[in-house]
Order: structure tokens, then C-alpha cells, then sequence
């Protein structure tokens, strides 16, 4: 006899992440999303210039402002937001194609997309990552060596804004050490795998109730 999968794949989980310049956010979930099985991400488009070391289409797909606002004219993407001056984007096609395989999907977005797709994806999960203080996020930033300090001041003060919002999600991580916050990313992730809704009543009842 044909032993049906318990769990149900027919359609990937949306995992949303977001959180303020310097929490490592981005750090985070590509760590756990190359341990983690069936775990993708959606590369985003962005008009932002590329920094040393990314690479187009692996970190983003880095397109010009005009080519950007023609792709949100026709309707292509499913979230999108101007941050820091610069236009960022999640791709409908990159996302439904994930997640319509059964595969999980990880986005690593601003406060603003979060706020869009949660009307377009209730049932997904939003988890927020804090860094340990403001003090510590002006650190990280400096160490990147790609902001002005202009920038940086820009960044800092948009911290206090956004921090606020953190009631908006259903988790908060403070990545202060970073394998700990990993430890706690992977087990929200495989928490929501097993989940009673995740699971096939069809499957129940094969095995069980006959």
C-alpha cells in the first residue's frame, strides 16, 4: 500500500524578515537558508548601487530606476518600497513560483513590504531581528565601510522608527550572538514544518482511522 506523506507540500511557507540597519538580518537567514532543506529566497530587485563583493542575482538583481518603476507599472511586483532613497522589490513570479513547488520561502524585506504582504499572505510568519543596541548597530554599519557617515546618521535615526514596530510580528530575535540567533531562526522555521495545520488529514485517516 501507497504510504501518503503526512505533511502537506502542496504549497511552501512564507517566512518574512525584517528588521533595522546593523541587526545582521540579511547574515541571518542566508545562514540558515543554506543549512535548511527546501528553504529559498527570493532574490529581490533593487536600484541601490551594487557594493563590493555582491554579486547581480545572487544578492539582488540591480536594475536602474527606470526599469524599476516599469516593472511596478505592470504590476510585478508583490511588495515594494523606497528606503534610504533607494527602490526595492519582491519579484510575484521569483515568490509564487517557490512556494507554489511546495518549497519554503525566506524574505528578507523593510518594515513597509512587510506591512503590504501581510494583507496579500496572512498566513505567513513575521519574524523580527533587533541587534543588541543602537550603540551596537552603529558599530556594524561602520564596519561595513559602505555608508557615508551621512548615510549612517540616516540609517541610525530610522532605527528608532522601526523598532517600534516590532509588535507588528510574531517573533523577535536579538542577534547579539549570532549562532544563538541562527539556533532560534532554524527553530521557528521547523516549529511551523510540523505544525497541526501543516499536517495531511487524509494521511490521519489512511493510517489511522480505518
Amino acid at each position: 500500500m501507497k504510504v501518503r506523506r503526512p505533511l502537506q507540500k502542496s504549497r511552501g511557507i512564507l517566512f518574512i524578515i525584517s528588521g533595522p540597519s546593523g541587526a545582521g538580518k540579511t547574515t541571518l537567514y542566508r545562514e540558515v537558508a543554506a543549512s535548511l532543506p527546501n528553504l529559498k529566497h527570493p532574490v529581490s530587485y533593487t536600484t541601490r548601487p551594487r557594493r563590493t563583493g555582491e554579486i547581480d542575482d545572487r544578492d539582488y538583481t540591480f536594475i536602474s530606476s527606470d526599469a524599476f518603476r516599469a516593472m511596478v507599472d505592470r504590476g510585478e511586483f508583490i511588495e515594494w518600497a523606497e528606503v534610504h532613497g533607494e527602490l526595492y522589490g519582491t519579484s510575484k513570479k521569483r515568490l509564487e513560483e517557490i512556494i507554489h513547488s511546495g518549497i519554503d520561502a525566506v524574505l528578507d524585506i523593510d518594515i513597509q513590504g512587510a506591512k503590504q504582504l501581510k494583507k496579500k499572505y496572512k498566513n505567513s510568519v513575521y519574524i523580527f531581528v533587533l541587534p543588541p543596541s543602537k550603540e551596537i548597530a552603529k558599530e556594524r554599519l561602520q564596519q561595513r565601510l559602505t555608508d557615508s557617515k551621512d548615510k549612517i546618521e540616516i540609517r541610525l535615526r530610522r532605527i528608532i522608527k522601526e523598532v517600534k514596530k516590532y509588535r507588528n510580528y510574531d517573533y523577535v530575535i536579538i542577534n547579539n550572538i549570532f549562532e544563538n540567533a541562527r539556533k532560534e531562526l532554524e527553530a521557528i522555521i521547523l516549529s511551523h514544518r510540523v505544525s497541526t495545520e501543516r499536517v495531511d488529514p487524509v494521511w490521519i485517516k489512511e493510517n489511522f482511522l480505518q
